[in-house]
Parts: structure tokens; C-alpha cells; sequence
């Protein structure tokens, strides 16, 4: 009990001075600012109108009343071929073929049909207004329930994820890395720096203590920060709690990670230039989001990325544990063996220390 109440007044002395620190503050603000920015402003005031193009083969009405339309950018596309490669490039949000004498068999109770694409890397979002607005086109050609059986498919199965999931995974990731890693790094340089960590080794308090108090400073922050640019991204995970334990793993790794970084530099410089070079690394795994055709097992070489993908499926998907639990064991076992690096530098940085 003595050594929990060590950490405690650890992490309450800790919490007391990290906000005189701007290393904190920067960790602390910056996930905000720019949740704000990129999600709430740049997104939401330039958001463009969804792109539909159409190929008609025989003059339908669906395609004049189509092109009446004022929130939507509808595009008449010559055949079905170049309407197909459009959408596959996201040069469209979807695509609509209208055969010759649809309206005809429409009228005369047939259900023709009709083919509908979408584009893999389209918002959410435009596919429901488009796919409402197609039908709604339809009632007006017949005058009741939609006549047609639509054939909906998604063009270029292998194309990128929505650019809003991207946008939000980034921004989640973004007080994911920083906050645990570089806060309990910086406060271990700090007390390096000052020459406090000396003192405080000399007293009852033990490594181990020291170690877990910057790491649940980071912790609490990291776990924060991501709730909060999630909820400021408009996203609120549909099995909260499958995405709790999926941010916890991941969480811990970093923490892990920071008081590496930590032990291992002498002063905040240092801590900046390991921080900035290990970071890009970890963040490495979110390339093959944008560029899904290449190889994907590369990915699987990064730690983070048994941390990535559980959180992209679940905050973003709606996946459950039972669908991530392979990557999250790997997750876990990872987070076991970095143990053994933080303890061995821990006790590296306290020999030199007490040596000093």
C-alpha cells in the first residue's frame, strides 16, 4: 500500500507540473486544434456536393429530372465503359446506367433492370443521398413504390477507404502516439534535466514507481485526447466498449514505448529527434491505407500495426473484439515484451544517474 501511495503522489507532483511545461501543453492542445481544424471546419465548410454521373441509352426522364437537381453534381457519361472508370477513379461518388425504353418498362409494371456503381473511396454519407436520391427518381417515373430491381455494386473493390475514415484515423492517432509517448519521455528527461530524479532515487521511492507514475500521466492523457477528437470528429464507436480495450492496448504499447524513449535520451532535445525519427516509423502501417493494391503482409512487420487496424475496425467499422482478438493478442504479447527493454534502460538510467 505504501509503494501505491508513492505512485500516487508521484503522478499528482507530476500532473502539478505539466502544465508549466510547453512540451505538455503541446501535447495536450494540439490534438484539439487540430480535430477542430481538419474535421469540423476544413471538412464541414468545403465538403463537396455528391458526384453522380449517368449513361442514359434512351432518353429517360430520370436523367432531365436528375439533372434539375440542386444539391447534387449529376454528370451525363457517354457509355457504360468510361461511366465504370470514372467511378473506379473517384471521379464520380456513383454511377447510373438507364437502359433503352426503361421508362417504357417501368410504366408497363416491368422491372427492368438497372445498373448502379459506387465509388469504394466515396463518403458514407454521398452513397446514402445518392442511392435515396436514384430512388426517389424512380417514383417519379412510375408514380409509386420503386418498379426496377438495382444492381449496386462497388467499383474497385481494392480502392482506398473513405477519405473521411482516413481523415478520422489520422486525427486519432495523432494523441494516440504523442500523448504517450512523448509525455512520459519528457517528464523522464526532465527529471534527468533538473536533476530531481537523482533525489528522488535516493529516497524511499523505488524505479518501478517513478516508471509508472510518467506512465500514467500519458496514459490518462492519451486515453482522453482520443476520446475527445473521436466525439469532435462526430464518430462515436458502436460497441464503446470493444473500443475501449482495443484503445487501452494500444495505449499502454505507447506508454511503453515513451519511457524507452525517455531512458535512452539525456536531454529534451534528444527526446525530440527519437521521438520525431521512432514515430514516423510506427505511424508506418497507415501507408497501406492509402495504397491498398500493394502488398499488405509488409504491414504486419510494425507492432503498431496490431494496434491500427483493431482500432480502425472497431472505432470505425463497428467490429467487435471477437472479430480483432487475433491482433490484439499479438498486441498484448507485444506490450508483455516491452517490459523488458523499459525495465532494462530503467535500470541503465539509474545506475548513471546515482553514479552522476
Amino acid at each position: 500500500m505504501t509503494g501505491l501511495r508513492r505512485t500516487v503522489d508521484l503522478l499528482v507532483r507530476d500532473l502539478g507540473r505539466g502544465p508549466r511545461s510547453p512540451t505538455f501543453l503541446y501535447a495536450l492542445t494540439m490534438p484539439i486544434v487540430i480535430a477542430v481544424v481538419t474535421k469540423v471546419i476544413l471538412v464541414a465548410v468545403f465538403e463537396p456536393e455528391p458526384r453522380l454521373g449517368i449513361v442514359d441509352l434512351g432518353e429517360s426522364e430520370v436523367t432531365a429530372a436528375a439533372l434539375e437537381l440542386a444539391d447534387v453534381d449529376v454528370r451525363t457519361v457517354a457509355d457504360a465503359d468510361e461511366l465504370r472508370r470514372q467511378v473506379e477513379a473517384h471521379d464520380l461518388d456513383a454511377g447510373l446506367l438507364l437502359p433503352a425504353g426503361f421508362d417504357a418498362a417501368v410504366r408497363a409494371g416491368e422491372r427492368p433492370e438497372m445498373g448502379f456503381w459506387m465509388a469504394g473511396e466515396s463518403r458514407t454519407a454521398d452513397r446514402i443521398v445518392l442511392a435515396v436520391t436514384a430512388f426517389d427518381l424512380l417514383r417519379e417515373v412510375e408514380g409509386s413504390e420503386p418498379p426496377v430491381a438495382v444492381i449496386t455494386a462497388v467499383a474497385g473493390e481494392g480502392s482506398a477507404l473513405p477519405i473521411e475514415d482516413l481523415v478520422v484515423l489520422g486525427i486519432l492517432l495523432w494523441p494516440l502516439l504523442v500523448c504517450s509517448t512523448l509525455v512520459p519521455g519528457m517528464m523522464l528527461v526532465q527529471e534527468k534535466e533538473q536533476g530531481t530524479l537523482q533525489a528522488l532515487l535516493v529516497t524511499p521511492v523505488t524505479l518501478p514507481e517513478i516508471l509508472l507514475g510518467k506512465a500514467a500521466v500519458g496514459f490518462g492523457m492519451a486515453m482522453t485526447l482520443c476520446w475527445v477528437t473521436l466525439l469532435l470528429c462526430g464518430v462515436v464507436p458502436t460497441r464503446p466498449l470493444a473500443f475501449a480495450v482495443t484503445l487501452t492496448v494500444g495505449v499502454l504499447i505507447c506508454c511503453e514505448i515513451g519511457l524507452v524513449y525517455g531512458a535512452v535520451a539525456g536531454n529534451a532535445k534528444t527526446l525530440y529527434n527519437i521521438a520525431q525519427t521512432a514515430n514516423m516509423v510506427l505511424l508506418a502501417p497507415l501507408i497501406f491505407y492509402f495504397f491498398p493494391a500493394w502488398p499488405q503482409w509488409p504491414a504486419k512487420l510494425f507492432p503498431t500495426c496490431y494496434v491500427i487496424d483493431p482500432l480502425y475496425r472497431v472505432g470505425l467499422q463497428g467490429a467487435g473484439l471477437g472479430d480483432v482478438w487475433t491482433d490484439l493478442l499479438v498486441a498484448v504479447a507485444a506490450a508483455v515484451v516491452m517490459v523488458v527493454p523499459v525495465v532494462v534502460l530503467g535500470r541503465r538510467m539509474r545506475a548513471r544517474s546515482v553514479g552522476g
